[in-house]
């Protein structure tokens, strides 16, 4: 059975001795709960993906507790730091070469030469992250190509008795991702991933991204990239304005109450992306599980808005709605 520890001193001292040790330990951080392992130790990382029943290999972010201990592991470019003083701890990732004495094991960098590294954001992570002193790799603390989690019951309802234990920090601030920003070529930054850090402020800093291709299953330089990923089990039907009477209603922004929609759930009746972006996961996971019991033919999602945190809301529910994979080549690789 799976360790529910409180956020206090001895809860955080108990999940480091866990990961120091080998374990696997889930953890909030301010976009979803990681499920982190010791990214040193390979038979750790490999455990990973074991509890995930991910028969698949992608690299993984490595977490820290600071810039300074991120970028001992990367060669850390001046666009990097100037990227890190504005936004870490806070929801990004940057892919960057690995250092030579890059210690990450490299089934955790799925043997690339570059290395994804990130500082989060809030005091649990932060206190976890120092007092194990090693770089922890943390994809979503969830079964292969499920909803992110957003709160340590989420956690617990995919991996009881599969990981040593969850930190529970209460939910999480912002819900989604972190972005991914590749940074391996100079003077080209590459944005793999909308996510927490919107690209417009990104783009403030480091001028126009390339954008490559997203709808792609090649091994790609970051996880959560895969064309079907976060999907719960209904069927997802995207920018829907008029649902069926028997599907269930991923809703935005304000309601007149005449949808025959069989439920609903309203990601933000203000219209709020970032009110919408931190009930997401709960949003479809809720639908998901009242739908199925009711048998439902699936869960109608009302158009988002394509800008800020819009464009990551998005491509989630894009992925979503993706068609699924065969069961017996799952693909799936979430980081917090």
């Amino acid at each position: 059975m799976t360790l529910r520890l409180d956020s206090t001193e001895t809860g955080i001292a108990t999940a480091a001795r866990l990961l120091r040790e080998g374990g696997l330990v889930a953890f909030g951080t301010e976009t979803v709960y990681g499920l982190g392992a010791d990214a040193t130790q390979p038979q750790a990382v490999a455990r990973i993906f074991e509890a995930k029943n991910r028969p698949r290999f992608n690299p993984l972010i490595s977490h820290f507790a600071d810039a300074d201990a991120a970028f001992e592991q990367v060669e850390a470019s001046p666009l990097a730091r100037r990227l890190a003083e504005a936004f870490w701890p806070g929801p990004l990732t940057l892919v960057l070469p690995r250092a030579a004495g890059c210690t990450v094991s490299d089934l955790a960098a799925d043997g690339l030469s570059t290395l994804a590294v990130r500082v989060p954001r809030g005091d649990v992570a932060a206190a976890l992250l120092r007092q194990t002193g090693r770089p922890v790799a943390a994809p979503s603390a969830n079964r292969s190509g499920r909803i992110s989690p957003s709160n340590a019951a989420h956690v617990l309802e995919e991996l009881d008795g599969r990981i040593d234990a969850v930190l529970d920090s209460g939910p999480c601030a912002i819900g989604l991702e972190s972005t991914v920003l590749d940074l391996s070529q100079p003077d080209r930054p590459c944005l793999l991933r909308p996510g927490g850090v919107t690209v417009e402020a990104l783009e403030a800093l480091c001028g126009p991204l390339h954008r490559p291709a997203t709808q792609s299953d090649a091994a790609p330089l970051s996880p959560g990239r895969m064309l079907s990923h976060y999907a719960p089990g209904l069927p997802v039907r995207l920018d829907v304005r008029t649902p069926r009477a028997d599907e269930a209603l991923l809703a935005f922004g304000p309601q007149d109450g005449s949808s025959p929609a069989a439920m609903l759930w309203n990601l933000s009746e203000s219209g709020s992306l970032e009110e919408a972006a931190a009930r997401l996961f709960s949003g479809l996971r809720a639908l998901d599980h009242a739908g199925t019991a009711r048998h439902l033919r699936g869960i109608a999602v009302q158009p988002i808005p394509a800008h800020g945190l819009g464009l990551a809301i998005q491509d989630r529910l894009t992925r979503a709605a993706a068609p699924r994979p065969s069961s017996a080549n799952p693909k799936e690789n979430t980081l917090p």
